[in-house]
């Protein structure tokens, strides 16, 4: 089939297959570069929040707790507990645009609000802190309703009242105990990791955020190969195409016997050499001619 086709033709289509292929391992290690950059960033984002919500936890611990043990002997205030005060900070923070998608759990193994309860997923996060003492893990999980990107890092019992409300139910405030039982939320120990934070978002927020990405790229990649196809053809054109087209053309009436006609040489390239190499042939035509003529009338003197 290339032997039909021109060499204008012969190169668009060498280019287009460059083209192609360039785009598809292009678009793979884009995809891969750029979902791994994506996945980074929204890392970032999630630690940082994260450390938000530990700074919150440690304000509402060592100033608020504190201030309010007496009045938490007869009414208890979840305003207090420093989970409960990250998470309602959380979720103002997600009213904010852009973070409305993700999610904030400290997912506790034995709570006192089950709202806090570990799932078993969570469970076994936790179990890795523990018996492996990771002090990060992240990763994708599927959900019924899709899969999600987390980042966790272990929540362990760092200040001692921590345990006036989670160390034995005889030294908790009974106004707690009131509120949410006996039975969750006690044994807790003095630098016992007892659960894990856990921010997550959607995984499409990643997947979508690297394909947009990508897209761009390779449109820009695309438009500029194109752009790059268009004018190797233009220069293939003048500076081939054409040369070749005349040069043919004159070869072809030189060899009809019209010798007024000349190669022009407009280069010093390959396509000029050529030009030369017919011009001389032209001329050693010429001599070769007028040798054969005046040999054919140095014959007719002689025979007359």
């Amino acid at each position: 089939m290339l032997r039909n086709l021109q060499i204008k033709q012969k190169f668009t289509v060498l280019l287009l297959f460059v083209l192609l292929v360039g785009i598809s391992i292009s678009g793979l290690a884009l995809s891969f570069v750029l979902r791994q950059n994506a996945q980074l960033e929204v890392e970032n984002t999630a630690l940082i929040l994260m450390e938000t919500m530990s700074s919150i936890r440690n304000y509402t611990s060592t100033q608020i707790n504190p201030e309010l043990q007496e009045q938490l002997v007869t009414n208890f205030l979840p305003q207090s507990v420093p989970a409960y005060s990250a998470r309602e900070v959380f979720e103002n923070l997600r009213s904010k645009g852009e973070y409305k998608d993700f999610f904030y759990k400290e997912a506790t193994l034995n709570p006192t609000n089950l709202r806090d309860k570990a799932d078993t997923f969570e469970a076994k996060i936790v179990e890795r802190f523990k018996d492996q003492g990771k002090t990060e893990l992240s990763g994708f999980r599927s959900l019924p309703g899709g899969d999600i990107f987390y980042i966790a890092r272990p929540l362990a019992v760092t200040e001692e009242s921590c345990l006036v409300c989670h160390s034995t139910v005889d030294v908790a405030p009974k106004s707690m105990i009131q509120r949410y039982g006996t039975a969750h939320g006690f044994g807790w120990k003095l630098n016992e990791i007892i659960g894990a934070q856990i921010i997550s978002v959607p995984a499409d927020r990643v997947i979508q955020k690297a394909n947009k990405s990508s897209v761009v790229i390779i449109g820009i990649v695309s438009i500029i190969f194109v752009t790059v196809i268009v004018l190797v053809n233009v220069f293939l054109n003048r500076q081939v195409i054409l040369p070749l087209k005349r040069i043919t053309r004159v070869a072809e009436e030189v060899s009809t016997g019209h010798m007024e006609v000349d190669f022009d040489q407009v280069s010093n390239d390959e396509i000029g050499n050529l030009a030369r190499a017919f011009k001389r042939m032209k001329l050693s035509l010429e001599m070769a001619m007028k040798r054969l003529k005046n040999s054919g009338g140095t014959n007719r003197n002689t025979a007359e």
